[in-house]
């Protein structure tokens, strides 16, 4: 009877202790809600309350998942973002940073995105290349400059991305609120990469997407889907020969380490979007999306800053590195224009067989800016 009671009162203590935690941990919610509202309710006041409605004092709590490590420039981006934000804010609203693998693969991160389990994300459109077509666009190498400020500047002001691009994004319940890069990308690989004669059957580890297969292909690559999680490993064992990246991603990520070479060729940039759930983008209170979009745009600066600064920093270390040599091969204009003439066989693969016609306008529309910013 003594052990039935004893049992008994530890149950009921740990029952209490339970109540106490839940109501400590009552108030603040990740969605912006409060305890016994939804977030439509917390996130907005009603119109008949003869209030000004577009004027909020909740506090709101936010995720924001990223698809690089700390201290690579997605987090940072999103570490100094949350800092902003919550500075303009004057405290009200705070944001979790989320490291890649934090919240599942790249795919798990935009999914979780579209279905509100998180409500910011920066997503690499390579990731969504197979659910908006017209995003591949991207992965069209040789389309944008070699200037990489005027670069930025583009992303920043084309119609064909802010206004077309991002509507079909929209309707997949991913609303970007800015494009911006991450620096030029460079191959490594297990051996010399200076002509497409040297992509024949090499195993090029890429994206989930067509386009960026495609373009593989056209070199004479056999391209390889897999996260960047599984990279490493797979150069180290040899399960692929290569890979394309920024420069800061390949010497943070240590790619280097098992790859005896890497080619600045420029091909590419790095394009990456800060997007938010549009459901609750639109459900919060004007002053709050406000201050989101003053924070997105004033980000756009730091963008560039971070990769220019880490790309730099990082390329000397590659460099100079002893302990895991690695020979930077620089290409020629000559060399480059070898792989653009192939590259630009795969403009057409993705004007004829990936889109339909609204890419296509998006691409002419883009086309046409890239040449007027020029």
């Amino acid at each position: 009877m003594f052990f039935k009671n004893k049992t008994f009162l530890m149950f009921m203590l740990i029952a209490a202790f339970s109540m106490i935690l839940m109501a400590c941990g009552s108030g603040e919610q990740t969605d912006g809600s409060v305890d016994g509202e939804t977030p439509e309710e917390s996130g907005s006041q009603d119109d008949s309350s003869g209030g000004d409605d577009a004027v909020s004092d909740e506090t709101y709590h936010w995720r924001f998942v990223t698809e690089e490590m700390e201290g690579q420039v997605q987090y940072e981006y999103a570490k100094e973002f949350a800092e902003l934000i919550n500075e303009k804010s004057d405290g009200r609203i705070t944001m979790d940073p989320y490291e890649f693998g934090g919240l599942g693969s790249e795919v798990d991160q935009v999914e979780q995105l579209q279905n509100g389990l998180v409500e910011f994300a920066i997503v690499s459109p390579g990731f969504t290349g197979t659910m908006v077509t017209e995003g591949q666009i991207f992965a069209l190498q040789f389309l944008f400059t070699d200037d990489l400020e005027l670069n930025q500047e583009i992303l920043n002001t084309s119609e064909a991305l802010n206004t077309h691009l991002a509507s079909i994004y929209e309707g997949h319940n991913i609303k970007p609120l800015a494009f911006w890069h991450e620096g030029a990308m460079q191959w490594t690989g297990n051996r010399e990469l200076r002509t497409p004669a040297d992509f024949n059957g090499f195993k090029m580890r890429t994206q989930e997407s067509p386009l960026i297969m495609e373009s593989y292909r056209a070199y004479g690559a056999d391209p390889t889907p897999m996260s960047w999680g599984e990279l490493y490993t797979s150069l180290e064992r040899g399960v692929v020969d290569g890979q394309e990246n920024p420069i800061f991603f390949i010497e943070d990520a240590s790619f280097h380490e098992v790859q005896d070479h890497m080619t600045i060729s420029r091909h590419n940039i790095y394009v990456a979007m800060t997007t938010v759930n549009p459901d609750f983008y639109n459900g919060l209170p004007e002053d709050i999306r406000a201050i989101v979009d003053e924070t997105v745009e004033e980000m756009q600066v730091r963008a560039y800053e971070l990769q220019k600064e880490q790309n730099e920093a990082l390329l000397d270390n590659i460099i100079n590195n002893d302990t895991h040599p690695t020979e930077v091969i620089e290409l020629t204009e000559a060399e480059r224009d070898e792989f653009r003439a192939l590259a630009m066989d795969v403009h057409q693969y993705f004007l004829d067989d990936i889109v339909g016609e609204e890419g296509k306008m998006i691409y002419d529309m883009l086309k046409e800016e890239i040449e007027a910013a020029e």
